[in-house]
């Protein structure tokens, strides 16, 4: 069947502003040869100033726009009926007195975040009973126990969070970054519905 062509929506796209928004931008197509490419050329929506930072482009605007033009097309959608489109706008460039200071700040945190932590479950004390129980001598710092753990602590993070720097440890995603998507895939949830003009029209 030359006029059928199935559509996919994609979840999530970035353009600039100004940008003319293509059917193929937005949409996996599978459709015979003939057709393919001139639909993906079709454009469906025109980025604006009053846009901002979201657009939704819904599915029925797209197959209305197919119909106009060839309406003997048979069209099957499948998958998401919105694409959410985030506008790309000039990000301002971090100064580097700036990014020292979120490091700063962020760092400190984190070392009084696990000072409190230690200081509230009490282990210096629980050290110095270890070494106690295995050494059978007394120490107010038990330097060979506290100086591994140190270590270990930060290992073990690295190994938590799936990074060393830049650089992934295995292909398996971090905790953080199964946050971040759920945090993300709600976030666009709560954007197309409230962007979509037709979802809130009474």
């Amino acid at each position: 069947m030359e006029n059928a062509i199935y559509l996919r929506l994609r979840n999530r796209i970035k353009a600039s502003p100004n940008q003319a928004v293509a059917i193929g931008d937005i949409a996996q197509i599978v459709a015979h040869p003939s057709i393919n490419n001139e639909i993906k050329e079709i454009y469906i929506y025109k980025i604006s100033v009053k846009d901002k930072n979201y657009v939704v482009i819904d599915i029925t605007e797209v197959i209305a726009r197919i119909r106009q033009y060839n309406s003997r097309i048979e069209i099957q959608a499948i998958g998401p009926s919105q694409t959410l489109v985030e506008i790309e706008v000039e990000k301002r460039k971090f100064t580097p007195v700036f990014l020292v200071g979120i490091w700063f700040l962020l760092f400190i945190g984190a070392a009084l975040t696990i000072l409190n932590f230690h200081e509230d479950v009490s282990m210096q004390e629980v050290h110095q009973r270890i070494y106690t129980i295995i050494t059978g001598e007394k120490e107010f710092k038990p330097l060979l126990l506290q100086i591994p753990y140190s270590i270990g602590l930060g290992l073990g993070m690295m190994l938590f969070f799936n990074h060393i720097f830049r650089k992934r440890i295995n292909e398996e995603p971090s905790p953080l970054e199964v946050e971040m998507f759920n945090y993300q895939q709600s976030l666009d949830q709560y954007m197309i519905m409230n962007e979509n003009k037709e979802s809130t029209r009474k």
